[in-house]
């Protein structure tokens, strides 16, 4: 079953609408989905690694376009849009620690918890929830994705071959430790 699903990633990767697949799954993971844009990036970055920076360019634009509808939801919509998805992720501790730490260190939470396997919308709404201002939250987050897709994309572009064999040979295990660092990153919400 992975395997297959291995390939269809890869296949969906290499078609015509990857890049539009790619921008809009890094849209929606900066606001309303829990999946993040790198299990596209990184198929479409080893079969295409001459395209490696424009296509991290593009995950970070649209992620930071996804960033500002997370924080317009945390602004404007917190109590219609917003906090249906806390109650589903049972996140309403989380989305008030978040809002403090908001108010007590601005943007620097932005910076921390964009690299990190913390789903990046929660960390959107909750800059909107906190209020904080457009112009800063808008740089921290393009510094921040920037950094974690660009970082990858370069990784990727350099070690490509060995990483793709090492993923072909293992893909059980890799998809077993993107599944417990995903599902490690909605538990830690709970933590923060």
């Amino acid at each position: 079953m992975l395997d297959r699903l291995y390939a269809r990633v890869t296949a969906l990767a290499a078609s015509r609408h990857a890049v539009l697949w790619l921008a809009v799954l890094a849209f929606a993971e900066a606001s309303v989905f829990p999946l993040p844009p790198d299990i596209m990036l990184l198929p479409m970055v080893l079969t295409q690694r001459e395209r490696a920076f424009r296509l991290a360019a593009i995950c970070t634009i649209a992620s930071v376009a996804g960033a500002v509808l997370g924080w317009c939801i945390g602004s404007f919509l917190l109590e219609y849009a917003a906090m249906p998805i806390v109650h589903f992720y049972h996140a309403e501790h989380t989305l008030q620690t978040l809002q403090d730490r908001f108010r007590e260190w601005g943007v620097w939470i932005i910076l921390i918890k964009g690299l990190t396997p913390i789903p990046f919308k929660f960390v959107t709404i909750a800059s909107g929830a906190a209020h904080l201002s457009l112009v800063p939250f808008l740089l921290a987050c393009a510094v921040t994705r920037g950094a974690r897709f660009f970082l990858l994309a370069a990784l990727l572009r350099r070690y490509g071959a060995s990483i793709e064999g090492f993923i072909e040979k293992r893909l059980p295990l890799v998809a077993g430790l993107f599944a417990v660092v995903l599902v490690g990153g909605i538990v830690a919400l709970k933590y923060i």
